[in-house]
């Protein structure tokens, strides 16, 4: 085979002007100028691998043991931890009737065990309390506001659904049998 024969870099072309020395060496082909700042994120490396993840429990905190979370409304409060959720949050409770906490997700990061446990083999937690049993109902999106809207418009504040607080009653009802 023969070597294909190899085209010149550059090429002299002539330029105009009197000061300018008549010719001047021009690149064939331009230099690509559209460079990525930033390597492109390689296949398969997205948040469909969160998931897949195994979510752990801190050993310290099993279910039944009596926690004081560090942060958030109910900061300084001992609770105590039901279960562990599909997405590592932990189900906690007050119970509602003793310190004011209702039953919530909260990450683990933000509880402090104690040496303390509870007993809570005969307390029943509903199936249907899972992650999504929390989520937050968006409302729907209203009109444009008008220029004095601003002021007078209020955040509508939560309200628990009645299924909500029958959950909470259940559940308070059978966990303070246990302590």
């Amino acid at each position: 085979k023969k070597a294909a024969p190899k085209k010149p870099t550059f090429v002299q072309k002539k330029v105009g002007g009197a000061k300018n020395g008549g010719t001047r060496m021009v690149r064939v082909k331009r230099l690509t100028n559209d460079i990525p700042t930033m390597d492109a994120p390689k296949p398969g490396t997205s948040k469909k691998f969160f998931s897949a993840q195994s979510r752990k429990m801190r050993s310290s905190l099993s279910a039944g043991v009596v926690a004081i979370v560090l942060a958030g409304v109910h900061k300084g409060k001992r609770v105590i931890v039901l279960k562990q959720l599909e997405t590592g949050l932990l189900l906690i409770t007050g119970p509602y009737k003793l310190n004011g906490c209702p039953m919530r997700r909260i990450n683990q990061r933000y509880l402090l065990a104690t040496s303390t446990k509870v007993d809570i083999t005969s307390v029943k937690v509903p199936a249907s309390i899972n992650d999504e049993y929390f989520r937050r109902v968006k409302a729907a999106k209203k009109q444009a506001k008008k220029d004095g809207d601003i002021f007078e418009a209020k955040k509508e504040d939560y309200k628990p659904s009645e299924q909500r607080k029958k959950d909470q009653a259940a559940v308070d009802s059978s966990l303070l049998e246990c302590i």
